[in-house]
């Protein structure tokens, strides 16, 4: 629905986990819609209020990515139509946008026995993705991750989903996390997120359990009944339950769904969310939730609620979402946090209301500044940037380009180059219409989200490419 403001462009969407249920569903989704075989049926950016947000259509998504499995799309394909999560036939019908995007996947890591270190790994990897740009003739391209839920990170070493994460900043392309993994929350890439000059949004899709909390916390705060406990349980089968039968994955998990009842309840009641693997379920999960508040006269009641739905089909939309809309605050010179994106996540970046209402209003608004921005380089649009950036044409990628030479430097190293390269491109000028192109407070850099990093966000990580 939502078509973009000048000509055709191209934009790639590079998904980490390329060959696991979300991504094949994301890819297969995106040409069913496209060729109009099924309508677009949860994506909130084709509803009518982001028709006019200038984002990239559907038909110029172009599809690669990294994975660790072989198993090629059009077969990982078939198994999710067998499973019911894709519907019968349409394998065959989209047989060839599937082979295209098989071809675009490249081999992930680090593997059993890969003896590259992590400056080697990262080199690769975005090497990878700026092959794909480049080959595929694409205006820009944002990097998603939909691996499986890795385990914590420890000690000073990048795990993988933050060494694609570190990648995506060195190929200057636009990330989000959508798992609860550390991606960019780990304390050595804060400044380099920071400093990029890319605009970036995470963390861990919301699209179930602790979609109907966010949306029932607010309810019981504002007919002021006071919640005395709130437990749950989750079967999951498919790539996510066996990624999150290991109890610290499920811990990472968990402390998003309770973190939404805290800020939409004002405390924390009693009870706790417990994650069961259950094979057999495929890709179908259940979320059961029994919540015990007091109404008048302290009149003690009971809401029990049973949320059963396709992992891989609720997530696809919002990934669908997310890529177009990330991409187009790239376009616009938007840098940093997207924290207006926080609808999408059970961990937002950035600061953001944690009510579903609340966060959707935040988000309308934001399609409406997008749509009032206009593509790169139009004036009247969107204003040139002043000082060297404009000298250069570089813009809001200047930063990242610093990294992209880098070397065989350390991520440190790298981090004071990017930093240094924003600086000398301009960074945070004025553009002609008043608005800031890119933010790069160093205190903002070394306070938020290096402190998030250490804190909420440190004690998640991910392994694994299927989700």
């Amino acid at each position: 629905m939502s078509a973009s403001l000048s000509r055709p462009i191209r934009v790639g969407v590079w998904l980490i986990g390329a060959r696991g249920s979300v991504a094949t569903t994301v890819v297969a989704g995106c040409a069913a819609v496209t060729a109009g075989l099924h309508p677009p049926t949860g994506m909130v950016t084709e509803t009518p209020d982001f028709t006019d947000c200038g984002l990239p259509p559907l038909s110029s998504l172009v599809f690669g990515g990294h994975d660790t499995v072989d198993c090629p799309l059009p077969k990982r394909a078939e198994a999710l139509a067998a499973g019911g999560v894709l519907p019968p036939g349409l394998p065959a019908a989209i047989a060839s946008e599937l082979t295209a995007a098989d071809r675009e996947i490249r081999t992930g890591g680090p593997a059993p026995g890969d003896s590259r270190d992590e400056e080697n790994l990262i080199a690769a990897f975005a090497a990878d993705m700026r092959d794909f740009v480049r080959r595929c003739g694409l205006e820009r391209a944002v990097v998603v991750n939909v691996a499986s839920t890795e385990p914590p990170a420890t000690g000073a070493s990048l795990p993988p989903s933050s060494l694609y994460a570190a990648a995506a900043l060195r190929a200057g392309c636009p990330y989000v996390n959508f798992t609860p993994s550390t991606g960019l929350h780990h304390p050595s890439l804060a400044a380099l997120a920071e400093a990029s000059g890319l605009p970036y949004a995470g963390r861990d899709g919301k699209t179930g359990q602790t979609l109907l909390r966010s949306a029932l916390g607010p309810m019981f705060a504002q007919r002021a009944l006071a919640v005395r406990a709130w437990s749950g349980t989750n079967l999951l089968g498919g790539g996510d339950g066996a990624a999150l039968a290991d109890p610290a994955a499920a811990a990472a998990k968990n402390s998003g769904k309770e973190r939404v009842l805290a800020d939409t309840l004002g405390s924390v009641p009693q009870g706790e969310v417990h994650i069961d693997d259950v094979p057999a379920l495929g890709d179908w999960k259940t979320a059961w939730d029994h919540i015990a508040f007091d109404g008048f006269l302290g009149t003690r009641m009971i809401l029990q609620t049973i949320w059963q739905g396709c992992d891989s089909a609720l997530a696809a939309p919002l990934v669908l979402d997310l890529a177009r809309l990330v991409a187009r605050a790239h376009e616009t010179g938007l840098t940093g946090p997207l924290s207006e994106l926080g609808f999408y996540f059970k961990d937002p970046v950035g600061e953001a209301p944690s009510a579903l209402g609340e966060q959707y209003a935040v988000l309308r608004e934001f399609g409406g500044r997008l749509g009032r921005l206009g593509r790169s380089g139009q004036v009247g649009r969107l204003g040139r940037l002043k000082g060297p950036a404009a000298e250069s044409g570089d813009g809001p990628r200047a930063g990242a380009a610093a990294l992209q030479d880098s070397g065989g430097g350390s991520v440190a190293a790298a981090a004071r180059k990017l930093t240094d390269g924003s600086r000398a491109a301009g960074v945070g000028e004025e553009l002609t219409d008043g608005s800031v192109a890119q933010p790069q407070a160093q205190g903002r850099a070394q306070g938020r989200a290096q402190g998030r990093a250490q804190g909420r966000a440190q004690g998640r990580a991910g392994a694994g490419e299927e989700r």
